[in-house]
């Protein structure tokens, strides 16, 4: 985990001054690509687990690169570093468990990927933006924990239901200037593969799927 983390933070800043560089380097006008950087909040959940509602917020950061295909339309594609999961809200326990034996007081699922987003963009004079494409994950590390009502906290056996190593997403994304090269970015994404195939009999249905909502900062150079 630690070096997924050292290899995150180098691409990042090598890649911000190789966008700083280039971006001072020409107008928008006559670019044709167009880089900058994201950082901002995910709030998720995992549609499946017997529980509703965004209650897991996480980090979601990364470049962004757009090569334009016209004066209006570029294609953009990011390397974003992406927290997602699901957690129980509050008025939703405590509630029994699929076994109907265990009560459960608490229940958390931590899902961290390396995602790349590939999507194609409409611009007007502005920069202003909307899109729509899809997003590979790799899953750098998961956690799913449970707290009964005697206050123990278990750790479900990753070998026993575990999550799949990729998730694979389409994304409605969009980005509103606000100052300059700063931008508000608004972005929904929904899992098309099953993030989880194993049956957990402790919570949740045998099929389940990554549903997030991110908002950031962006700025383009």
């Amino acid at each position: 985990m630690a070096k997924v983390e050292l290899f995150i933070i180098t691409v990042f800043f090598i890649g911000l001054n190789l966008c700083t560089v280039y971006g001072k380097a020409q107008d928008y006008d006559e670019q044709t690509f167009i880089g900058g950087v994201s950082l901002g909040a995910n709030f998720a959940q995992v549609d499946g687990d017997n529980f509703a509602g965004y209650h897991k917020p996480g980090l979601n950061g990364g470049l962004i690169v757009f090569s334009k295909l016209s004066t209006k339309t570029a294609l953009g594609l990011e390397l974003t570093y992406s927290q997602k999961g699901s957690r129980a809200g509050a008025s939703q326990l405590p509630r029994k468990a699929n076994d109907q034996n265990t009560i459960l007081t608490d229940y958390r699922i931590q899902l961290n990927y390396l995602e790349v987003p590939l999507y194609l963009s409409y611009f007007d004079k502005r920069r202003n933006n909307i899109g729509a494409g899809l997003a590979y994950g790799q899953l750098v590390r998961s956690k799913e924990t449970y707290r009964n009502e005697s206050g123990t906290v278990y750790e479900n056996d990753a070998k026993l239901f575990p999550f799949r190593k990729f998730d694979l997403s389409y994304v409605i994304n969009g980005s509103l200037q606000v100052y300059k090269n700063l931008f508000i970015n608004m972005r929904f994404s929904y899992s098309l593969v099953k993030i989880r195939s194993s049956y957990n009999y402790i919570t949740g249905r045998p099929e389940q799927f990554n549903n997030v909502y991110t908002l950031r900062l962006q700025y383009l150079f």
